[in-house]
């Protein structure tokens, strides 16, 4: 990412119509310090014993939750799929991401540069579309163990509760809700 931040801000800037500048500045800058937080995750989740007593111990085993649903948004579509493949990925997990289909071009060139970085195929996972069809099949597919979404409430209601009917999945929501005609912004 830092070898190639010129190009992905261009290619964000592409992608969703940002300057060039605010990318490279800001977006890039924020994602890899995301990924870079994110991997010192890796090796800092070891588990821990517990003294129970003289004849007894107990342990806690951490171990990766399986592979992991993760629908992102339009807008910040580098510093979003930081935020979703870094935890994701420094605790052992694989990774499915639908990208919105408005704005694919980052996660894709993200795949290559995963790709060049050696990751083993299959570990991340990238598709994009429209959420009735490829969001849906995320959220309902019984081996995805873990879902993450990103976006507005109406539709984290329908990934809820297609995550809860097919194999109660985790899930992790960051919805947004529209500002009602009535609220003013904070001072």
């Amino acid at each position: 990412m830092e070898r190639d931040r010129q190009l992905l801000a261009e290619i964000e800037s592409l992608d969703n119509g940002k300057p060039v500048l605010t990318a490279f500045a800001a977006d890039l800058g924020l994602s890899i310090s995301h990924i870079r937080y994110y991997a010192g995750w890796a090796d800092k989740n070891p588990g821990q014993m517990h003294d129970v007593g003289e004849a007894f111990q107990a342990y806690t085993k951490v171990e990766p939750i399986g592979v992991c649903g993760q629908i992102i948004p339009w807008n910040f579509p580098l510093l979003m799929l930081a935020w979703k493949w870094g935890p994701a990925l420094a605790c052992g997990n694989t990774i499915v991401m639908k990208t919105s289909e408005k704005t694919p071009l980052s996660a894709l060139k993200m795949c290559e540069l995963a790709v060049e970085a050696g990751f083993p195929a299959g570990v991340i996972n990238v598709l994009s579309g429209f959420g009735p069809s490829a969001g849906s099949a995320i959220s309902n597919h019984m081996d995805i163990k873990k879902v993450a979404f990103t976006g507005s409430t109406g539709v984290g209601r329908l990934v809820m509760e297609a995550a809860s009917k097919s194999n109660l999945k985790k899930s992790f929501f960051g919805a947004w809700r529209k500002k009602s005609k009535y609220c003013l912004p904070r001072r």
